[in-house]
């Protein structure tokens, strides 16, 4: 068995976060059509929505500040007029999704991101919200959850979604550090953190969680032990704990600090370790990539049942087939298809002022794509991979790169199939990238993804 530090160096390369194989710089978008796309949609939906349900993923992209480290498809104002005209364009791709599936769709799961989802007045937002919800039935085991800023997260806020059956919130933390704060554009004190998590929690919300980032400039082992301390004195239920990704040829406004302001690769795998460390000594469960969970948490219980999932929307509870992005940039799955929509407001506003579907690109799956994603959500959601699947998908060079990975002790290998091991956690998205074919296929490109830890 090698080293942790060892392996740590040897692992810690750009491979995805797998919220979808294939990824999305590897969709094959010159065999895609919309026809097909509309194709994959019909027959998802016909195969899952009496059963499952579907799942809806609505992107609100307005933010009033940039922050720096944001990967996500955001546009900048503090015209709050936007929000209208915005909530119309939405609604009528929502209605072109019903003309195309005809029958009244059942949401089994609802999230709300951006961008800043509470930019929007909570009047706007239920103005959205209402007609969606009513054009169709809830599911009996339903999830809405939303992304809110703990500066403009009101009580009228979370009240206004409460009511709607929304039951979980996420907040965006990132840092508490003052210095990497202002570094990254995000200026927010720990009181108004303190503030919503405990409005939310009064109201009645059953599952409040914080993002992280770790690599943010002028972080240390110290600045990183004083945020997490302070987030697991709130006792959030679920923790993302993610790694930043610092491309300013991709994100301009990353060049606001130099590369001597991040921490060094050996610094950034301590922050991680640290981070990990103490939330495990608090009691939360590793549930896989980036996620922790308290052990009470839906999340935390579908990962021990067996039960979890992975989509656009990251880890969910809810197993359903067919996801149905709405508004610009959103991504849908189809099971068999793959589609996005295009960037920028005034496009996909246009777009769907002519009565079509604003589609930017999009990916039709292989059979080859739906053994291959099976076995990369088996290992992500459950940390194993039963031997059957295995024998259908495994190459020589697959299980060549398995059995490197057996002897170092991040996988066990029997005739039962693969199960990751404690140390193997770590390095769950490696272990997931020896089946990406695609990306095998497509040396050099990796500099697209953030680094596994």
């Amino acid at each position: 068995m090698a080293c942790v530090d060892d392996l740590i160096k040897k692992y810690d390369v750009p491979v995805p976060r797998y919220t979808s194989y294939p990824t999305v710089p590897f969709w094959d978008v010159d065999h895609f059509t919309s026809d097909q796309w509309i194709q994959a949609v019909k027959r998802s939906f016909d195969e899952s929505n009496d059963t499952k349900g579907i799942s809806l993923y609505i992107h609100l992209p307005f933010c009033e500040s940039l922050c720096t480290y944001c990967a996500c498809n955001t546009r900048i104002t503090k015209n709050h007029n936007v929000e209208d005209p915005y909530n119309q364009a939405v609604f009528a791709e929502w209605r072109m999704y019903q003309d195309v599936v005809k029958k009244t769709p059942v949401i089994r799961e609802l999230h709300l991101g951006g961008g800043t989802p509470t930019f929007f007045s909570p009047e706007h937002l239920k103005e959205l919200l209402v007609p969606i919800l009513q054009d169709a039935f809830i599911h009996d085991d339903h999830e809405f959850s939303f992304e809110g800023h703990p500066n403009n997260t009101t009580a009228e806020h979370l009240q206004m979604l409460y009511s709607l059956g929304f039951s979980r919130v996420s907040y965006g933390v990132q840092d508490l550090d003052p210095k990497v704060q202002l570094a990254v554009h995000r200026i927010q004190p720990f009181e108004n953190l303190e503030r919503v998590t405990r409005q939310s929690r009064t109201i009645g919300y059953r599952s409040v969680s914080f993002d992280l980032i770790y690599g943010l400039p002028y972080q240390t082992t110290d600045t990183i032990t004083h945020t997490v301390e302070k987030i697991i004195s709130l006792r959030p239920d679920r923790i993302a704990f993610y790694s930043y990704a610092h491309v300013p040829w991709i994100k301009p406004g990353q060049r606001g600090y130099e590369d001597a302001d991040l921490p060094t690769d050996v610094e950034k795998r301590s922050l991680y370790e640290t981070g990990r460390r103490l939330f495990k000594d608090a009691g939360y469960l590793d549930i896989g990539m980036d996620h922790f969970a308290l052990p009470s948490d839906t999340l935390a219980m579908a990962r021990q049942e067996g039960r979890l999932h992975r989509n656009f929307m990251g880890y969910t509870t809810t197993q359903t087939d067919l996801l149905i992005g709405l508004g610009t940039s959103a991504i849908s799955d189809a099971k068999y298809a793959y589609a996005q929509n295009l960037k920028s407001v005034e496009t996909y506003q246009d777009a769907l002022a002519t009565g079509k579907l604003a589609i930017w690109k999009g990916h039709i799956q292989t059979e080859a794509d739906l053994l291959l994603r099976k076995c990369i959500l088996e290992i992500a959601c459950k940390g194993e991979l039963d031997g059957e699947l295995m024998r259908q998908a495994v190459t020589h060079d697959i299980l060549s790169t398995l059995s490197v990975m057996s002897s170092e002790g991040l996988v066990d290998l029997t005739v039962k199939g693969l199960r990751v091991t404690e140390i193997g956690r770590i390095f769950i998205r490696n272990i997931c990238s020896v089946f990406d074919q695609r990306l095998q296929r497509e040396a050099g490109s990796t500099t697209l993804f953030s680094k596994a830890i």
